[in-house]
C-alpha cells in the first residue's frame, strides 16, 4: 500500500494527493502534525535520502528556528528537529513500498507509477 507522508494544508501535498487520486492510485494519508513521525522511519529516511533533502529550508518551520540552530545544523540537530517540529520535513514524502520520493512533480511520480 501506499502512503504519503505530510501536512494536509500543504500546498505540494494537495497537488500530489490531486495527482493521485486523479489516476484512481490508491493511498494511505500520514498528517505528520495529527499522527507524528515514528523516529525509526526517520532515521532510515536520513540514510535514504541525507538530512539535507528532508530538511525544508523553504518553509515557515525553518524561518521560525533560532538563528543558531539554523547555522549549526547537522544531522544530529535536523533528526531532533524533524522528530520535534515534523512540519520541517520536505513535503510529501511517498512511499510505495518498494520505493520512497521525497517532493512532488508530476513526472516523477508518472515514472513511479509506470512501472
Amino acid at each position: 500500500m501506499t502512503i504519503m507522508y505530510g501536512i494536509p494544508n500543504c500546498d505540494t501535498v494537495k497537488k500530489a494527493r490531486a495527482w493521485l487520486s486523479e489516476r484512481g492510485i490508491e493511498y494511505t494519508f500520514h498528517d505528520f502534525r495529527k499522527d507524528g513521525v515514528n523516529p525509526v522511519w526517520l532515521r532510515a529516511w536520513v540514510a535514504e535520502f541525507g538530512w539535507e533533502t528532508l530538511v525544508n529550508r523553504k518553509g515557515t518551520t525553518w524561518r521560525k528556528l533560532p538563528e543558531e540552530t539554523r547555522e549549526n545544523m547537522d544531522e544530529a540537530i535536523a533528526l531532533a528537529v524533524m522528530e520535534e517540529q515534523p512540519s520541517i520535513i520536505k513535503r510529501p514524502l511517498l512511499d510505495t513500498g518498494t520505493r520512497h520520493v521525497v517532493g512532488f512533480s508530476p513526472d516523477s511520480y508518472r515514472q513511479l507509477f509506470q512501472n
